[in-house]
């Protein structure tokens, strides 16, 4: 059952994460989202985490038609939308100022 209200705006450690790395390269699939990562996001996760960032309007996401003559299933490319972006630079100058330390 879904909440009559949306969800606050508010960003996970992983969700920082992922836009971090989807402002540094626009589109990434969910497997190079965890390999670009070093480790800090997991495959069993990293689904769940790009989920939940697209109903709250962070990302968005297209369905890439499958590999011709390979087989094999179609990939999902994510990418940041104008929201996200806001919410990194707004979240990131925030906490530089909140504690300094982060912005070095």
């Amino acid at each position: 059952m879904s909440s009559p209200h949306p969800r606050l705006l508010t960003l996970s450690p992983k969700e920082l994460l992922v836009l971090e790395l989807l402002l540094r390269q626009p589109e990434l699939y969910g497997l190079q989202l965890v390999a670009a990562s070093k480790g800090r996001l997991k495959r069993g996760t990293v689904y769940v985490t790009l989920g939940r960032m697209e109903e709250k309007g962070y990302i968005t996401s297209t369905l890439e038609a499958a590999p011709s003559g390979v087989g094999g299933l179609p990939r999902r490319l994510y990418a940041a939308t104008p929201l996200g972006r806001r919410m990194f630079a707004a979240w990131t100058s925030g906490a530089t100022q909140l504690v300094p330390e982060l912005g070095r």
